[in-house]
């Protein structure tokens, strides 16, 4: 399937960015880090070369979430994971670890709670505030102790306080999750307008790239509007800072409405582009 540019609306984007709903993976946008295709098992990893590496150092982590608060009996620790993409509750994020600090600490998660906190980093704004845990399903370590991870993403944390910046990153974290609307907003209606909205862009996206015309797939899976929600903003590829704006709003009904109005623009867009295909055919590819 074609992967139509997203156009958002919001002035804070500033990125080139995809829709790809058939994606399990998150955007990939560093230079570093590189999308691997899903392979069948462990063993068939050693055919794909570019996997996910990890630059990072303690001294981008942001001062605000250098606190020193009292903990309390229920402080949550969680190790760190900065990377260049945002990971969702429910997405699959395949990794390479090579590092030695993390390889560190994969050899403590592996003997202990499997899970970890990715967290989204770039050069431009630093470590961000609120990032999913990723939780190893599926691991496999290689002789010369690099280790190759199937992760899924969980629940979405808030980092309070940093706890030690080596030999990796560990934060306090508090757990995040959406508050109920308000309003008594239709959450089925609008997560169905979305879903509409998101078959629409596939089947505009599919014309203009000359594929064959036929009815889009189930794409909520009888998912509830708020996991939905997750897998929309997943599915938002290119688009990393977007994705993390998705990723903090508290607000189901607040999320879905915000993936309607990128989703109405792409369509908007891929109208246009429709229209001069059909004027100038001559084009090999529009979108």
């Amino acid at each position: 399937m074609a992967s139509p540019q997203l156009i958002p609306s919001h002035s804070s984007f500033n990125h080139r960015a995809s829709i790809n709903p058939n994606s399990s993976n998150p955007s990939l946008s560093s230079p570093n880090l590189k999308p691997i295709s899903k392979p069948s098992s462990l063993l068939q990893w050693r055919k794909f070369q570019r996997f996910t590496s990890l630059r990072c150092s303690a001294s981008s982590f942001p001062e605000k979430h250098r606190m020193n608060s009292a903990k309390s009996d229920d402080v949550v620790e969680l190790p760190l994971f900065p990377l260049p993409l945002v990971l969702f509750p429910g997405a699959v994020l395949p990794l390479q670890i090579f590092e030695f600090r993390y390889r560190i600490m994969m050899h403590t998660l592996l003997h202990t709670d499997l899970r970890f906190g990715v967290i989204y980093s770039d050069a431009e704004t630093g470590i961000s505030g609120v990032g999913c845990v990723g939780e190893i399903v599926r691991h496999e370590r290689l002789a010369d102790d690099r280790f190759f991870l199937i992760c899924k993403g969980q629940e979405r944390f808030r980092i309070t306080d940093l706890v030690r910046t080596k030999p990796y990153l560990v934060a306090e974290v508090d757990w995040l999750e959406d508050r109920p609307s308000v309003d008594e907003e239709d959450l089925e209606g609008l997560a169905n307008e979305v879903e509409s909205c998101m078959k629409d862009v596939i089947r505009l996206s599919n014309r203009l790239n000359g594929k064959l015309e036929k009815e889009v797939k189930d794409l909520r899976k009888n998912h509830f509007p708020t996991p939905f929600s997750f897998f929309v903003g997943s599915t938002f590829e290119g688009a990393p800072r977007e994705q993390q704006t998705l990723l903090e709003l508290e607000c189901t009904a607040a999320r879905l409405k915000r993936e309607k109005e990128t989703l109405r623009n792409t369509l908007n867009y891929l109208s246009a582009a429709s229209a001069l295909k059909d004027v100038f055919p001559s084009s090999r590819r529009w979108v």
